[in-house]
């Protein structure tokens, strides 16, 4: 099989519990932060409160230097087998762009660490001296059902491509509905069971590079003798009205 035999394939993965199975975010606060963010944090997982609002809260709670930020980091690792996932992709001239509700210093950190080049879209964190932190949302739509801090969908609209979607939480799963395919870890792999979500249920990289080909081999035989200019692509897209913020006392 060639690497061009499945056009216009993108891959879009999560960071935090995806490509870093332990979450660096989450690790950063809990190192970091008054423990108040986990009260924010349950609020979110609730689906009281939009990431958005949660995440800006959360980093206000946030008392460290840079250099306190990139020992955090440092103490989380990759999945072991996403490098040679990354390999496979490139193989087949299939593009990888990492989409995360996290934190891009993070993400900067761990790809250098890693000598790992790939795009990414994150929240932007900013160090403002004296310990302390500010969080901009520069992917975020205001059309956001989920009033995301970076709309993983945006990055579907528009793109002619069969995408598939990896990822293992909440942050997912607008992206997952609107996805070609996912392959789901912890809590998306429930979300796809109810909404009936085309997916593979994965421990991590090593079950996607065992099984990746085979959906690729699955692919060529389905569209091989079809023109790519005829092939359904996925559903647009959809933007719903943002939901009602809930406010959180405390």
């Amino acid at each position: 099989m060639s690497s061009s035999s499945v056009p216009d394939v993108h891959v879009l993965v999560d960071f935090d519990g995806t490509i870093v199975p332990g979450d660096v975010t989450d690790h950063i606060m809990s190192s970091f932060a008054d423990p108040q963010w986990l009260e924010l944090e349950d609020e979110w997982q609730a689906g009281r409160m939009g990431s958005r609002q949660c995440l800006g809260a959360q980093v206000e709670l946030l008392r460290a230097t840079p250099d306190d930020i990139d020992r955090a980091v440092g103490e989380r690792s990759i999945d072991p087998a996403f490098p040679a996932f990354v390999g496979l992709c490139a193989s087949r001239n299939i593009p990888v762009t990492i989409v995360s509700d996290g934190f891009d210093i993070a993400i900067e950190c761990m790809l250098k660490r890693y000598d790992i080049d790939l795009p990414y879209f994150a929240n932007h964190i900013e160090y403002l001296g004296d310990k302390r932190w500010r969080l901009s949302f520069p992917h975020r739509n205001e059309a956001c059902r989920t009033e995301a801090g970076n709309c993983k969908c945006r990055r579907l609209a528009g793109r002619p491509h069969r995408t598939i979607v990896i990822g293992d939480g909440r942050s997912d799963f607008c992206a997952a509905g609107n996805a070609d395919y996912v392959l789901a870890k912890s809590s998306l792999i429930q979300h796809c069971q109810a909404a009936n979500l085309p997916h593979w249920p994965i421990g991590g990289f090593a079950d996607v590079v065992q099984r990746f080909d085979g959906w690729l081999a699955e692919a060529h035989k389905k569209y091989s003798q079809v023109d790519p200019a005829v092939i359904p692509l996925r559903r647009k897209p959809k933007f719903a009205t943002t939901s009602k913020k809930v406010a959180v006392s405390g």
